[in-house]
């Protein structure tokens, strides 16, 4: 480990969060000094303190005990480029419009892609009032499930949570040229170009 590199960037840390040195002492219930040393770069955290220092500066600690956060890149404003992450552990859905370091249950997310299949289920869709309703025929067991359905299109994202032993259906505002995204809990991530071609 680089304790100077380490320390600098704790203090930088530190400070962006408008932390003192004591704030950071209390929270980890050690000395005032012993922090100062560290962003001295005389020494670094015992290894005990990390997971909780990361989360007081709330920053990844793998990127903080290298010294050195990485930054993404600026997000193009391209809502095509969107990504899907689920959490294997808790089963949550999180979204990112460009590239992003993902964390849920202590663990970094891999965006999920869509399958490179011919083979989805089929989909049919009515038009009520100002939505789409859409069916997709596939299990909803507690085994095989669909867990979200999401719509993008332009600059929007409209995300429909879906559970197990419920109806494979939901509802989003009419709009063209967007594309349907579903998540099955066993075979991943599914496309659908144009939905209006399904339509009753």
């Amino acid at each position: 480990m680089d304790c100077m590199k380490i320390g600098k960037l704790i203090a930088t840390l530190r400070k962006e969060k408008n932390l003192t040195q004591k704030n950071i002492a209390d929270a980890l219930n050690i000395q005032n000094k012993t922090v100062s040393k560290w962003e001295c770069g005389l020494g670094c955290p015992d290894i005990s303190l990390w997971p909780e220092l990361s989360a007081i500066l709330g920053v990844d600690m793998k990127q903080m005990m290298e010294g050195e956060i990485t930054s993404n890149k600026p997000d193009s404003g391209n809502i095509d480029k969107v990504r899907f992450y689920v959490c294997s552990s808790c089963g949550n859905i999180l979204v990112s419009t460009g590239s992003a370091s993902i964390f849920c249950c202590g663990r970094k997310l891999e965006c999920i892609l869509p399958m490179d299949t011919p083979v989805v289920p089929k989909i049919t869709v009515e038009e009520i009032d100002t939505d789409y309703f859409v069916t997709i025929d596939h299990p909803m067991t507690k085994e095989h499930y669909l867990s979200f359905a999401a719509y993008v299109k332009s600059d929007k994202i409209y995300l429909n949570r879906l559970y197990a032993e419920q109806s494979p259906t939901f509802r989003f505002p009419i709009t063209t040229l967007g594309k349907l995204y579903v998540y099955c809990i066993k075979h991943g991530l599914m496309s659908y170009s144009d939905i209006s071609r399904a339509k009753l």
